[in-house]
């Protein structure tokens, strides 16, 4: 399957999911993230998710930063620049959703991108080489290409991955992926 067909083969499969299993899936993913080697770091990048899309619900993986006191960032999408904005969540961070449906902060303390140390990525497909598929528009590979050389990526996605995705020379990869049975070292 081409980019376009994965995209559409994986909406619908989100569309399958009923609200319940997207919260016992992200809860489950949560628990996988708790694997991984990365929680000495210091600012971690989160998306918050469009409900609309049916994305992995983050909220899970927050409250896990916060006990841990750590920094979470959050985005905003500039679609006439095509860049996102990171902004640190704080207490008083005010979130409202944008005319494109995605949850974003209305401003606050920016964060640059060679700051972070984690970034945990949306997405709709993957491959097992870390390849992954996202809406289209390239906010995401933008952004990962302008981050730290040992920044760290971690897909999260509620389902296994494709045997291969046709990559272009502007996609970066992932290092991690984590479902709800287990994390993927790519």
């Amino acid at each position: 399957m081409d980019k376009v067909q994965l995209r559409t083969a994986y909406k619908n499969r989100r569309e399958q999911l009923s609200s319940s299993a997207i919260e016992e899936h992200s809860l489950q993913i949560a628990n996988q993230a708790l694997k991984l080697p990365i929680w000495e770091e210091t600012y971690y990048h989160i998306f918050l998710p469009i409900q609309s899309y049916k994305e992995v619900n983050t909220e899970y993986i927050m409250h896990i930063l916060q006990g841990k006191d750590k920094s979470i960032v959050v985005s905003k999408s500039e679609f006439k620049t095509g860049k996102l904005k990171h902004y640190l969540l704080q207490e008083n961070t005010v979130i409202k959703i944008s005319k494109h449906g995605i949850p974003e902060p209305v401003d606050g303390i920016e964060i640059p991108a060679e700051k972070l140390d984690v970034i945990f990525v949306p997405l709709l497909a993957y491959d097992e080489k870390g390849n992954r598929i996202g809406y289209g528009k390239g906010f995401y590979d933008r952004f990962l290409a302008n981050c730290k050389p040992d920044a760290l990526f971690v897909g999260l996605s509620f389902f296994p991955p494709e045997k291969s995705i046709a990559v272009e020379e502007t996609d970066i990869p992932l290092h991690y992926c984590i479902t709800p049975e287990k994390v993927i070292c790519f």
